[in-house]
């Protein structure tokens, strides 16, 4: 079974490798939504950038993602502000929410064909207990002035269509995209801005002096640039010469059924929302144009851990909408992301003229799409100030491996135990 992203994206890319020695002010490092997003508002504000990718534009997260375009982080905003600081926190919390509307703008302003829809996200309850947890961040959310309300258990299942969902908050902030072809799409536009993209490019060594950055590719290009911007999150590939803190990494895989008739989708999130829960094993599930239900998971399904991980799917696709027991997926892939022990995200210095932006945990679109631009405007007018997170000399993470391994047992053990509970 195949990605979907790839399968349907309307949006097409291609760039040849670099293989010739260029100059540029900017030098990006990864065509995901970060490097890209970058790419396109430096090239807009009239610098030459140059974009390597080691593969295609969106292999990364950025093409495997679900595809939900949230306020925020993770992280409630009241947390965010105890983890920053007040000053720190409120522009970070400002800044992203309103990525959502950044994004959603930079569709409709370069005609991107990625499938938005902009009805909002539901934060579903996976338990009546989880509901305390939704009204704390309702409760931050309205007080900063958000368009988010609190569902009873009927609304939200009215909302939903499900009856395993016990309650729900939305936001009417966010939405949906086909997330590889709003990568694409941010491609097109930064290459009709200026900037010049290679894919299949990948960084092999990395130096500073004398104020030039210096960038050699496997292909035999090389970029001279003034500065430099590393966006590969949880895909780095550490050239000699840059390499960056280890994060923790979290897998999630999805898979998509066939697109399904009217009357068998009638039922299934209505509204057109992105859906996930609050349950310690994440699931989502969400629509997409052609009808699809797409049903998301925690974990790595690779050798023996497939077995469990697509069974618990076929089984929870059932107990989320009973209508499509046994309908059968047609679709499978994932992805990686990279989580922070803290759940911010993370802009590190490179030493003079560098920067690298990280860690979203899973809140990636709008995120990357501000960082990539604030990173932009820092680097270009030498500015760190446009940066509405702090850029810091180190990051380190004690047990980063650690943590993945316990990611990923976790919910290898609990979709392992869902499992056995049914037979």
């Amino acid at each position: 079974m195949t990605n979907l992203w790839d399968a349907s994206a309307a949006e097409d890319f291609a760039a040849r490798p670099l293989d010739a020695a260029v100059q540029a002010d900017l030098a990006v490092v990864g065509g995901g939504y970060t490097g890209l997003s970058a790419a396109l508002h430096a090239a807009e504000a009239g610098a030459r950038v140059v974009l390597l990718e080691a593969g295609r534009i969106g292999a990364g997260g950025s093409g495997r993602n679900v595809g939900l375009v949230n306020a925020g982080l993770w992280l409630p905003p009241e947390d965010v502000a105890a983890a920053l600081g007040p000053e720190e926190g409120a522009a970070l919390n400002a800044a992203l929410a309103a990525g959502p509307a950044e994004v959603f703008g930079l569709i409709e302003r370069h005609g991107i064909a990625c499938e938005p829809v902009r009805a909002g996200t539901l934060h579903c309850a996976h338990a009546p207990g989880a509901m305390a947890d939704l009204r704390r961040r309702h409760a931050q959310a309205a007080a900063a002035g958000a368009p988010v309300a609190l569902l009873d258990a009927a609304e939200a299942q009215a909302r939903t269509g499900s009856p395993a969902v016990h309650g729900a908050l939305h936001d009417a902030r966010a939405g949906t995209i086909q997330p590889l072809a709003y990568a694409r799409g941010l491609a097109r536009a930064a290459q009709g801005a200026g900037a010049h993209l290679h894919e299949d490019s990948q960084v092999t060594e990395t130096e500073y002096e004398n104020g030039v950055w210096r960038l050699r590719t496997g292909q035999g290009g090389a970029v001279t640039a003034r500065r430099l911007l590393m966006a590969t999150n949880a895909y780095h590939r550490a050239p000699r010469g840059t390499d960056l803190p280890r994060t923790a990494t979290l897998h999630f895989f999805q898979l998509a059924t066939a697109p399904l008739p009217p009357g068998e989708l009638a039922g299934v999130l209505p509204g057109g929302e992105g859906a996930w829960d609050t349950g310690t094993v994440m699931t989502s599930f969400r629509r997409d144009a052609a009808g699809r239900v797409i049903l998301g998971g925690m974990g790595r399904p690779e050798g023996l851990a497939r077995t469990f991980h697509h069974g618990w799917a076929r089984r929870k696709l059932g107990q989320l909408f009973p209508s499509l027991a046994g309908v059968r997926f047609e679709h499978a892939w994932s992805g990686r992301i990279a989580v922070t022990g803290d759940h911010l995200p993370k802009v590190l210095r490179l030493g003079r003229g560098g920067l690298a932006v990280f860690g979203y945990s899973g809140r990636g679109i709008a995120p990357g799409t501000v960082l990539g631009r604030a990173a932009a405007e820092a680097l270009v007018e030498d500015r760190e100030a446009a940066l509405p997170i702090a850029a810091r000399d180190a990051y380190d993470d004690p047990a980063p491996r650690l943590r993945s391994a316990i990611y990923e047992a976790g919910a290898l053990a609990w979709h392992g135990a869902a499992a056995r509970l049914r037979r």
